[in-house]
């Protein structure tokens, strides 16, 4: 019995911390999408727009 508590112990563990990551990897891709377009703003104002 009790390592069967421990199994359980460790599967809850090992959940937190694949859900903790997810929480963080979900946010950092929204950060991630705000700076992509950010870069693609910046790059599109400053584009040469004198064409030959």
């Amino acid at each position: 019995m009790r390592s069967l508590l421990y199994i359980i112990a460790v599967i809850l563990v090992i959940g937190w911390a694949i859900g903790t990551f997810a929480y963080a990897a979900g946010s950092l891709i929204h950060v991630l999408l705000v700076i992509a377009v950010i870069a693609w703003v910046l790059g599109f104002l400053r584009r040469d727009t004198t064409t030959v």
